[in-house]
């Protein structure tokens, strides 16, 4: 739930704002509209750092469509240097929601 989300963090940041600004938020932070967006889509990233012609940074937004991409290898290989960088932290990331 995106809306509740914002409230939350609007709530944590102490800010109230009116219901038509929460709703602008909702609208520029879906999927769809930073997809299109330059600023959040890395389109605008030299293509020997981002080449979306191998793939897009944002490609579907679905969750869990890294398994389509990744192989098991490479999932243990991210595993492995997950747990090594990230080591002594409270940090957690979930590869399933």
């Amino acid at each position: 739930d995106p809306k509740c989300e914002i409230r939350k963090l609007l709530k944590f940041l102490d800010k109230d704002l009116p219901e038509e600004t929460v709703d602008k938020i909702l609208y520029h932070s879906s999927f769809e509209m930073m997809k299109q967006n330059p600023s959040a889509n890395y389109t605008t990233m030299p293509k020997f750092s981002m080449d979306h012609s191998v793939s897009p940074f944002m490609r579907k937004g679905v969750s869990g469509d890294w398994k389509n991409q990744f192989t098991v290898a490479q999932y243990e290989r991210f595993e492995e240097d997950y747990e090594k960088k990230m080591k002594g932290s409270t940090l957690q990331f979930h590869s399933e929601i």
